[in-house]
């Protein structure tokens, strides 16, 4: 069987996404890193691979990839990505990615390039054990038919910030789009903290932009808020969540499912 052939769990999910059963198996130009890399956050060691979605197959990995997961080679296949991801975390990650489809499609195919996922989950690590890893999807090209065919996925292990996984996907708009789209993934799972439902929709965002190292005056600029009434989020986040500091705001955003 040929790589581009394996099946994974989540061809299914991606094959209800309109127009996908009308992909074609081309090879695609590779997007430009250096963008990727600006509209990405990362706060530990970190890799990428660039996903073509018409066959599952990987390419353009970065070289870090080796050394985290202990591999001797570059995977070729996402299926070999996926099997680096923890057994029980496996449910989860389909779920989440079919939240995602959903959402995309109500949105629209039109602003598909501006959106990107993101949420968590366990993989085995070279010393053989699970640690947990924020995913970050950035869709970066479509075909003339306005079908989603290449992305560049971002892994990052954020184990030294938290090793419990919120199981809340989040879909945020980049570039030209400001959206902000949270999601709770019932897996049977702990509960958020209370203070989740303590914080508004725009104490959200003003603390996922916080713990993604924004100034007060570019959030201002962002949500489109004067630097006083950033400021007045801020002193109210900091209450509400019991943080003393913006270290302490990075760990509690990953608690929220806010990065």
């Amino acid at each position: 069987m040929k790589k581009s052939e394996e099946n994974h769990p989540l061809i299914e999910i991606w094959k209800t996404f309109p127009g996908a059963r009308n992909f074609n198996v081309l090879e695609y130009k590779v997007p430009p890193i250096e963008r990727i890399i600006g509209e990405m956050f990362s706060v530990g060691e970190f890799y990428y691979y660039v996903l073509n979605l018409t066959d599952s197959t990987l390419t353009n990995h970065h070289e870090n990839i080796l050394k985290m997961h202990g591999l001797k080679k570059y995977p070729s296949h996402l299926k070999e990505i996926i099997d680096l991801i923890h057994p029980d975390d496996l449910p989860f990650v389909i779920k989440a990615e079919q939240t995602i489809v959903e959402k995309m499609v109500e949105i629209g195919s039109e602003h598909q390039l501006f959106l990107k996922p993101s949420y968590c989950f366990r993989m085995r690590t070279r010393k053989g054990n699970y640690e947990l890893f924020h995913h970050q999807a950035i869709h970066t090209l479509e075909n003339e038919s306005s079908f989603l065919i290449q992305s560049v996925n971002i892994h990052t292990n954020i184990q030294h910030i938290t090793s419990e996984n919120s199981f809340i996907v989040l879909l945020t708009g980049i570039g030209s789009r400001k959206d902000f789209h949270q999601f709770k993934i019932e897996h049977n799972l702990l509960s958020l903290p209370d203070y989740e439902n303590e914080l508004t929709k725009r104490e959200n965002e003003v603390l996922s932009l916080i713990a993604k190292g924004y100034s007060g005056k570019e959030i201002s600029t962002v949500l489109v808020l004067s630097e006083h009434t950033v400021r007045t989020h801020r002193r109210n986040i900091l209450k509400k969540t019991g943080c003393r500091n913006s270290k302490e705001l990075v760990k509690k955003a990953f608690d929220l499912g806010l990065i």
